[in-house]
């Protein structure tokens, strides 16, 4: 039996009773974020609860929604996070809020370490509505990756109408070549994602060297590896990326990626 969180209290099953006409259900208007607690602590410095309340806090103004209450929403975070690693907060435009919960990937660890097949999605048809944002509006990247799924692929890419490439449909992209990392510029309507700033802040702390650009063809042409980051799986590399006219293969195992993970010391050691 699932639990979660709502209208201030603790609640079990596995469905929520919403009125036919809420906006939530007949436009997916809501806002979400999702984030991974290490050690049951929301005050964990790779919890990052600040940056999630303040992606939800920045979201609901820019929308003009009533606030929810942020204390019980904590509340719920903090008893939810006793028997989840995982929680996502959603928020209402009526202001409430709703926080369920779920285990990390089963296969995260051989994910991170030999890294998954990712699909190119070509048609703009599967980017995200108000990327900027974490709307539940999330009907293009699920689509996408449904697709991916059914080809074998794990992870979906997705394009602009110019053919550049954006984020991933659940993660912001990395590249590296020639000592430099690449990320999408946040200009080109993608989503600034948290573990995608904590990185960016991580590595000019330690002078690494980084670059927001466009990717485009004579980028991809010259990167050696790419991944996706998220708050829930860290940092992914990809092995292999399938594109239309082209596959492209890289070493999971390639120098780079631990560059990226030392900012997540211990891994999964973090877990209780």
């Amino acid at each position: 039996m699932s639990i979660f969180w709502h209208d201030g209290r603790a609640h079990e099953g596995d469905s929520l009773n919403l009125p036919i006409s809420s906006p939530a259900l007949l436009y997916g208007a809501t806002i979400f974020t999702t984030l991974r607690l290490y050690q049951q602590n929301l005050n964990h410095p790779l919890t990052h609860w600040q940056a999630h309340c303040y992606r939800l806090a920045s979201t609901v103004k820019v929308f003009g929604w009533n606030e929810p209450d942020w204390s019980d929403m904590e509340r719920g975070a903090r008893f939810l996070g006793q028997h989840y690693p995982v929680l996502r907060l959603t928020i209402f435009p009526d202001s409430l809020s709703l926080i369920t919960g779920r285990d990390l990937p089963k296969d995260l660890e051989e994910i991170q370490s030999n890294g998954v097949k990712g699909w190119v999605a070509e048609d703009p048809v599967f980017v995200r509505s108000l990327a900027q944002y974490k709307t539940g509006n999330y009907l293009g990247p699920w689509l996408a990756k449904q697709k991916a799924h059914l080809q074998g692929q794990r992870e979906a890419i997705l394009l602009n109408k110019q053919g550049h490439w954006l984020e991933s449909a659940t993660g912001n992209l990395w590249g590296y070549s020639d000592g430099i990392f690449y990320t999408p510029q946040l200009s080109q309507d993608i989503l600034p994602g948290i573990a995608r700033g904590y990185l960016v802040n991580s590595m000019e702390r330690q002078n690494i060297r980084y670059q927001e650009v466009i990717w485009d063809f004579d980028l991809l042409s010259s990167l050696e590896t790419i991944a996706y980051s998220n708050s829930v799986v860290e940092v992914v590399p990809f092995y292999k990326i399938e594109m239309e006219e082209q596959t492209l293969t890289f070493d999971p195992e390639h120098h780079s990626y631990g560059i990226l993970r030392q900012f997540y010391p211990n891994n999964l050691k973090l877990l209780s």
